[in-house]
């Protein structure tokens, strides 16, 4: 019963902020303000998102397909990196494996805004600063994802098993793509929600980054609209509008995915 109440009152905590996000979604801006902030006062939010998308000649879609392309790509580069590296570390001995896992540990500590300034500095000497590649080429490392893919690797992927396919005149990359990759689907995909999550609400690395609107993700869009917001007050509702629209991505990749999300997780947890 106390579990239960537990459960209850922490799901409770979560999911308050998403219905504020929804019911502030229908609202205008003076109802944001003048209004009790949850429950609804003159619904109309099909006219709102429309709003939302159209303002300034639809530069809010063009944030959103920055943020897919940011995350998308840069997650899917970082799980197949992460799968490379992972499994060279579980499968292939060689003289400073643990040192070089070790390394990879060490950066799971080290915290990304630590890394953005200095990376400013080195991408804008080789000219891609304000660029897409300043946002995604960072994005493609996960110290997490390869120690991940390591630790699953050793527990999923067995070593007769490679010994086998290389008996049988298979070669090294075609048997890391045609078994590794799928004995350690579970892992993958867990490394690609996270990957996607992290780099869809990043916001320092961006905003260090770029300085053109038109290559801004959601995050940095929509903040930039609320430093604006003073002047043109129908920008709180496209900001609150936004952010909502903003979640749906995420929201259908968590649903889509935490089969494979819980298993890799547990997987991970209990085999080295």
């Amino acid at each position: 019963m106390i579990t239960a109440t537990l459960l209850t009152l922490a799901a409770l905590y979560f999911l308050t902020p998403v219905y504020w996000l929804i019911v502030s979604a229908t609202k205008n801006s003076a109802d944001l303000f003048g209004t009790f902030g949850f429950w609804f006062a003159h619904p109309r939010p099909l006219e709102h998102l429309r709003d939302v998308l159209t303002y300034d000649h639809g530069i809010y879609v063009r944030w959103f397909t920055n943020s897919l392309l940011y995350a998308g790509a840069g997650a899917l580069a970082a799980t197949l990196l992460s799968a490379a590296a992972g499994y060279a570390l579980a499968k292939f001995p060689f003289p400073g494996r643990e040192a070089v896992f070790n390394l990879v540990l060490a950066g799971v500590l080290i915290p990304g805004t630590a890394l953005a300034l200095p990376l400013y500095f080195l991408f804008s000497t080789m000219g891609l600063a304000n660029t897409y590649w300043a946002v995604l080429l960072p994005s493609v490392v996960s110290p997490f994802g390869v120690y991940l893919c390591r630790i699953y690797a050793a527990a999923a992927v067995p070593d007769a098993l490679l010994e086998a396919a290389r008996i049988d005149g298979a070669g090294e990359g075609r048997i890391f793509a045609g078994l590794g990759l799928r004995l350690m689907t579970p892992a993958l995909v867990t490394v690609f929600l996270f990957q996607f999550v992290h780099i869809w609400n990043n916001y320092f690395l961006p905003l260090v980054m770029l300085s053109d609107s038109d290559l801004y993700p959601i995050q940095l869009g929509l903040t930039s609209w609320t430093g604006y917001a003073d002047r043109r007050p129908e920008l709180y509702q496209y900001t609150v509008g936004g952010a909502f629209l903003s979640v749906v991505p995420l929201m259908v990749l968590m649903t889509v995915l935490q089969r494979y999300w819980r298993t890799g997780l547990t997987e991970g947890s209990v085999k080295a």
